[in-house]
């Protein structure tokens, strides 16, 4: 296989402005959702809702992620990337505005609008790494990954103290609204960027034959599912179990900033290596020692399984974002791969936060839906396995 030429190749600054461009743009895909995981209290009391009605704060962006994923590859062959990055982050401003309102209607809209541009940016992102950077894959996704789960810890983190230091739990959400205007300087220059794409390649590509598609969307869907069930109902288990909410919220922001080392080596060493499944064992068996230990003695060590289940989930992220460039041959296909799994996987994970709800209002504690969690460990595992295997996806019209 011949490998494609960068668009940076000999033009440094151009490089280092990409590179920022890349990371400034993922910082900015989770904060504005996990930020309300601290604050379900007071948000809950302000809007007068239910458990199940506040998971829908979780749920509607996953809905949306599932919906929109599919149609970015249609976009992105009608308008230039760099565009719809534009359109992505200012929508995600919009939106975040939104939910800062003290009307649930007008809140869900803002959320459907985040939800929405999220998505476009989830698509996208993978595909411009595998044509603005096809030498350096591995490192490029662990700095998308790094910068990403970044942004979801301090969307955590910083959501209590903002909300005292206002004393309005609407500052930490204004916070994500006004960050995605910072960075559209860096993507107007982008604009002027092409990617230099192997002949041919430019038609619409499917891959809903090909079984390691398949594989790589179950395990995206599940990691997700993973990922926003721990961020939305973290902070109250550990409430729950005796925490106070400044202690909960601190142990939940680690299952972010834990995972940072995973996030950057993850894709770097699966870039390295031609059978990545190991790196599918090593998420397993982080997440149930995570889930074992947040299960039997959730106040011992509560920072330490938080750390855990970090370390799992963004290694499963990083993993899962690696292949969407290394099962694939060119940025077309990336694209089309990380839409399929997007699409199909995120409606799976939607369905995450409202079933642990659920869980936790039928059986009145979080036993069932931790061991829900440990048995869908399982099945991504074995997604994760399969999908490590060496090989390339193969378009449906080429079979």
């Amino acid at each position: 296989m011949t490998l494609i030429k960068g668009p940076f190749d000999g033009r440094r600054w151009a490089f280092f402005l990409a590179v920022l461009a890349i990371i400034v743009a993922a910082g900015n895909l989770r904060g504005g959702l996990v930020v309300v995981g601290p604050l379900v209290a007071d948000i809950r009391a302000s809007l007068d809702l239910s458990a199940s009605e506040f998971s829908l704060l979780t749920a509607l962006p996953l809905i949306c992620f599932g919906l929109v994923s599919g149609c970015v590859p249609a976009l992105a062959r009608r308008m230039r990337a760099p565009m719809l990055v534009i359109m992505a982050l200012l929508l995600i401003a919009a939106g975040a505005s939104l939910r800062t309102t003290s009307l649930f209607g007008l809140v869900l809209t803002g959320t459907l609008l985040l939800g929405s541009a999220i998505a476009l940016l989830n698509v996208l992102i993978p595909g411009l790494v595998k044509g603005y950077f096809p030498r350096q894959i591995g490192l490029m996704t662990g700095l998308y990954s790094v910068a990403l789960t970044l942004g979801a810890g301090l969307g955590v983190y910083l959501a209590v103290p903002l909300r005292d230091a206002f004393d309005a739990w609407q500052a930490p959400l204004l916070f994500w609204a006004l960050l995605p205007l910072l960075c559209l300087p860096l993507w107007l220059y982008m604009l002027r960027v092409r990617i230099q794409e192997a002949p041919g390649p430019s038609a619409r590509v499917t891959l809903w034959r090909d079984p390691t598609a398949w594989a790589l969307t179950i395990f995206m869907g599940l990691q997700s599912f993973f990922f926003y069930s721990v961020a939305t109902w973290l902070p109250k288990i550990l409430m729950d179990a005796g925490l106070e909410d400044h202690d909960a919220g601190f142990a939940t922001s680690m299952i972010n900033l834990a995972g940072i080392p995973a996030n950057l080596l993850t894709p770097m060493i699966a870039a390295r290596m031609k059978d990545q499944r190991p790196l599918a064992l090593l998420v397993f068996v982080l997440a149930m020692a995570g889930l074992c230990g947040l299960w039997l003695a959730p106040t011992a060590a509560p920072i330490f399984w938080a750390a855990l289940l970090g370390l799992s989930g963004s290694a499963s992220l990083s993993y899962v974002l690696a292949l969407f460039g290394l099962r694939t041959r060119s940025h077309v296909e990336a694209t089309s791969l990380s839409a399929m799994a997007q699409s199909i996987g995120y409606l799976l994970a939607a369905t995450g936060p409202v079933m642990l709800g659920l869980v936790n209002d039928w059986m009145n504690n979080w036993s069932g839906a931790l061991l829900l969690l440990m048995l869908l460990q399982l099945i991504q595992f074995g997604c994760g396995w399969y999908a490590g295997r060496p090989g390339f996806v193969m378009p449906d019209q080429s079979r």
